[in-house]
């Protein structure tokens, strides 16, 4: 299909060329790359979902908003001497990127604060670095703080100021400890990693493929993370793409938003896929036998090369349909290893998903392009980008050597320059030149056979047994114990975990690893949390050791059936009722939305019906946590003996 934003250009190759070659001949600063990335002034850069409408947002408008933006901005920071830090705390939004602009415009470095990390450990790192200032969307901080809606686009400012720009990009390793990273790129790194992405386009025809003339990408991923910065937005930005902001995380939210933009690109963490892949085979399950039937031959017969396209254009269609439509033409998972029968899921039913490689230090360094099945469901991340060179050390783990990485580090007080090899620390493989990384060389946990365990490879073992399940070892004794961490629904009835710790010994026994896991331990803690993107093995072998998790047993677990009451067992009966479940599936501790996936209708269903029952009233600050029946029946006992 013939795509018409293109500058003029006939072919995607030679536009993505000509826009190479001229930052190749402009001076290497972030000053050249704006005038670049906002060269194509017609083009759609944002497109979000407003009520019933979809509002647009041009790279001519989104240049003049930055622009006026900056004079604001300059005002509120004068008293603050230029090549200071100044910290950017926002969602993802068109605000994020005119902020972003405009603090470089303002001739600062602007730090990429991660949202996600608890508030101590962000402040310290941010203090660590010098930030003079805070510019939030939705938190104050004890140091000055800037709220993004004061900055007022400036109606006088219609030129460039003429201002030396910023000269550095600052971002902030995903680290639980103290001792964050904070990763310095300069424009030359940047400059580096937008050279790569056209070996991308030039390799693999599906990466630049556009949609009824159009490319959507999600904006999934977080700007500040460095696979959201440079693969979601500093790649397709400089090729003025079109961006679609995505309102929130859920699940319903997620397919009517790439539904109704025509989204034709997704790059997201392992946790989106794992979500999404058990969502579809849940709802395959619930169609009845014959349906799971129909999709489990269809999905065997995808696998035979000769037919596999055919079955997949007409005999999985529906499942394709169900799912994000006929629009997606690309999508990259990254950031944490995937299972297999994930990624295979997705390329099968007739999706492209490939495995992506980099860190916070090195940037995005690899990306399996190739066709091959063998090579994308076996979850590779290709070759090294241009800019790279990989290699692996005699302890199988994987060196980067990149011009594209981070200039300079900092972590804690230390700050070092990149080093010539980045050691990832991670474990690889590689086969004809395609690299495939094994897990965390200091995940590896010592079995009591004296066997290197490694978890990427074990935990998939025990797919479907709980919530999760992560390989630890247990330091709280003498010697180290390789212990299995389950993860259970806080609902769970004894004879459940009984059956549960059954499958568990079964599954040992006929892998052969009873020999070398001999601890087993179920919770109902969440292994990955609301601020993680992937399971912290090293963070949960902490917690566990300094008994922090919520260790459940048959034998506690009858104990806590005892304990329930008759006012709980009624909000249990209502809670069933607005379920349209069964009252022995749930229990006191059962999350109306995770565990028993209601959704907000229904909650806001089932609190009618509980005011009325028992005829109390329920604010919505009342209702911010009342998620299981046991919260619900305290309030309204509290409720009821206030009246």
């Amino acid at each position: 299909m013939m795509v018409d934003s293109l500058g003029g250009y006939k072919s995607i190759n030679a536009f993505v060329e000509s826009k190479l070659r001229r930052f190749d001949c402009m001076e290497c600063s972030f000053k050249s790359l704006f005038e670049l990335m906002f060269s194509e002034k017609d083009n759609i850069m944002y497109e979000r979902s407003d009520g019933y409408r979809i509002v647009k947002t041009t790279y001519g408008e989104a240049y003049s908003a930055i622009i006026s933006k900056s004079v604001t901005l300059s005002r509120l920071l004068g008293d603050i001497e230029k090549g200071s830090v100044i910290g950017i705390y926002m969602n993802n939004s068109i605000d994020w990127i005119e902020v972003f602009w405009a603090v470089l415009f303002c001739g600062y470095s602007p730090l990429l604060m991660n949202l996600r990390m608890e508030e101590s450990i962000l402040m310290s790192a941010s203090i660590s670095c010098g930030v003079r200032a805070v510019i939030s969307d939705s938190k104050q901080f004890d140091i000055r703080t800037i709220w993004a809606y004061s900055i007022i686009p400036d109606a006088e400012a219609h030129s460039e100021p003429d201002q030396e720009f910023g000269s550095e990009i600052l971002v902030m390793s995903s680290g639980t400890s103290s001792n964050v990273k904070i990763c310095a790129y300069s424009a030359e790194e940047i400059k580096n990693q937008i050279g790569d992405s056209y070996g991308i386009i030039k390799q693999c025809r599906l990466m630049k493929k556009h949609y009824k003339g159009e490319l959507k990408l999600l904006t999934f991923l977080p700007f500040y993370h460095i696979f959201g910065l440079v693969a979601v937005y500093i790649w397709f930005a400089f090729f003025s793409r079109t961006f679609v902001q995505l309102n929130d995380l859920a699940p319903q939210t997620i397919v009517n938003t790439i539904r109704r933009h025509k989204v034709t690109h997704i790059f997201a963490v392992p946790l989106f896929w794992n979500t999404v892949y058990a969502q579809a085979i849940r709802t395959i399950k619930e169609r009845g036998e014959n349906a799971e039937k129909r999709f489990n031959l269809g999905m065997k017969l995808a696998g035979i090369p000769v037919v596999g396209r055919l079955v997949t254009r007409f005999l999985l269609k529906q499942v394709r349909d169900e799912l994000f439509g006929d629009s997606i033409c690309f999508m990259i998972t990254g950031g944490s290893e995937i299972r297999q029968q994930v990624i295979e899921f997705f390329n099968r039913i007739g999706y492209h998903l490939a495995n992506g490689y980099g860190a916070s230090e090195i940037g995005i360094t690899s990306v399996e392009l190739s066709n091959r099945r063998s090579w994308l469901n076996n979850c590779y991340v290709g070759k090294p980008m241009r800019s790279c060179e990989y290699r692996i050390n005699d302890d199988g783990v994987l060196l980067v050597k990149s011009s594209s990485a981070a200039k300079r580090i900092r972590e804690g007080n230390v700050v070092y320059s990149r080093d010539e090899w980045f050691n990832t620390k991670d474990l690889a493989v590689c086969k004809c030149g395609h690299y495939q990384i094994m897990g965390r060389a200091d995940d590896v946990v010592i079995g009591q056979n004296g066997e290197n365990l490694n978890p990427c490879l074990i935990e998939p073992i025990f797919d479907g047994i709980g919530r999760g399940v992560c390989l630890i070892s247990d330091r709280k004794k003498e010697t180290n114990i390789p212990t299995l961490v389950i993860s259970v629904k806080p609902d769970i009835r004894p004879e459940k975990l009984i059956e549960m710790q059954q499958r568990v010994n079964a599954v040992l026994s006929e892998s052969g690893m009873n020999r070398a896991i001999v601890s087993t331990v179920f919770i109902t803690d969440v292994l990955i949390g609301d601020n993680d993107f992937k399971i912290n093995r090293s963070s949960i072998a902490k917690r566990y050791a300094r008994g922090e998790l919520s260790i459940v047993t048959p034998d506690t677990l009858k104990d806590n059936d005892m304990s329930s009451d008759m006012l709980t067992d009624q909000v249990i009966s209502i809670f069933a009722a607005a379920l349209e479940r069964s009252a022995n599936e749930i229990g006191p501790n059962s999350d109306f939305f995770s565990d028993c996936g209601g959704t907000s209708l229904d909650y806001f269903a089932m609190l009618t019906a509980i005011q009325q029952e028992y005829g109390i009233n329920l604010t919505i600050g009342d209702t911010e946590k009342l998620n299981t029946p046991g919260r619900l029946a305290e309030c309204i006992r509290a409720k009821m003996n206030d009246d």
